[in-house]
């Protein structure tokens, strides 16, 4: 601010002194009669007193600039609670909702859903939220039946009392071990036994439940799959599509801005021109078999942005690869703590998402942030 008032008090002094500036031109003299001149003028008592007066105005123009800004900020939203009941038939409901509940149902409360992309089992993730607030995803069955949940914020209801901010201790008290092994036909699928998420297979229904490891292991997301869909997905990595990466790169990004908001942090805007940096280098790592922020050329992601012509202030990456989906790749990055901060970096404006399959069908994940 101090560097404007100066700035315009030049630009006043400079005013009042071009007549004679023009007239010192006009008759050629020297560059040094005319600072001379300047100077005289400046320390001319009319002078200052119309340079003084010129300063009060602008301080007052400012000031009731200053004002106006401060009262037309924007309020904080309030975050609109949601009077959650514990579920009917099913051992959990997430906003409200159970598995096996109608499409007709939900979408006659809800209305129609923020988004609809594909997800692994072959069916569509439909997103629900309030500029990001109350935030989950719900998909259909070919009866369009709720098949599958997931929610990352405060929407998790159950018959014990179980909710997001759950101990893991507590929770494996009321559900017991979780799953080691997951078997459809006649093969066998090994679980992580050292991930931050448990499964349980309850009721018919897969629960799979992630703990934030930065909040003393604390349930902080939930994902609920019927056991005939889970049944229905053969293989453990889903055929890789062009509408499955365009899937997975929106979910991430419904995903990171969710977080965000339940962490009190402003939204980031979609941004498709650091999407197809991001996308581009999740395809060289695919088609080239590393993985890594720094690509086989050398450069950072930094370089890679700088070259795409994107004109950034501040500006980070996540990467991520092998996690079955957007979810997976989520929650696993929350747990990581370089990760995380990028994800809850209060400073970026604008995110875009690229993902690109190998040959198995493996997702590598790119994440790029920045501000401008």
């Amino acid at each position: 601010m101090a560097r404007f008032l100066l700035l315009l008090s030049c630009i006043g002094l400079l005013y009042f002194s071009w007549p004679s500036i023009e007239k010192n031109l006009e008759n050629k003299d020297s560059f040094e009669q005319i600072q001379s001149e300047i100077e005289t003028i400046k320390n001319n008592p009319e002078t200052s007193k119309k340079i003084d007066e010129l300063y009060g105005q602008v301080q007052q123009v400012l000031s009731m600039f200053e004002n106006k800004v401060e009262k037309t900020q924007p309020t904080k939203e309030i975050d609109e609670k949601i009077n959650l009941r514990a579920p009917a038939e099913q051992f959990f409901s997430i906003h409200n909702i159970e598995l096996g509940d109608s499409k007709t149902e939900i979408e006659q409360k809800l209305g129609s859903p923020k988004r609809s992309s594909l997800n692994e089992y072959g069916t569509n993730w439909n997103t629900y939220h309030d500029n990001y607030r109350n935030f989950f995803m719900v998909m259909y069955d070919q009866n369009n039946k709720a098949a599958g949940l997931y929610t990352n914020q405060d929407l998790i209801s159950s018959k014990n009392g179980m909710k997001l901010g759950t101990q893991k201790t507590d929770v494996r008290k009321a559900l017991g071990e979780p799953l080691t092994k997951i078997q459809k036909g006649l093969i066998i699928y090994q679980l992580d036994q050292n991930s931050d998420y448990d499964v349980f297979l309850k009721d018919g229904v897969y629960i799979t439940i992630f703990y934030d490891k930065h909040e003393q292991n604390t349930v902080t997301a939930m994902q609920l799959i019927s056991k005939e869909m889970e049944q229905r997905k053969t293989d453990f990595y889903t055929k890789a599509s062009t509408n499955l990466k365009k899937g997975f790169e929106f979910q991430l990004f419904d995903l990171t801005n969710a977080a965000r908001v339940r962490h009190q942090l402003p939204i980031l805007a979609w941004d498709e021109h650091v999407r197809e940096t991001a996308r581009k280098h999740s395809t060289d790592m695919a088609e080239n078999k590393y993985f890594d922020h720094t690509n086989l050329k050398g450069q950072s992601p930094f370089d890679r942005m700088k070259e795409d012509h994107i004109i950034f202030m501040l500006a980070g990456e996540n990467l991520a690869y092998g996690q079955l989906s957007s979810i997976f790749a989520h929650e696993g990055l929350m747990n990581s703590l370089g990760h995380r901060e990028n994800i809850l970096r209060k400073g970026y404006k604008f995110l875009g998402v690229g993902v690109a399959f190998n040959d198995k069908s493996q997702p590598y994940y790119t994440e790029n942030f920045y501000a401008k």
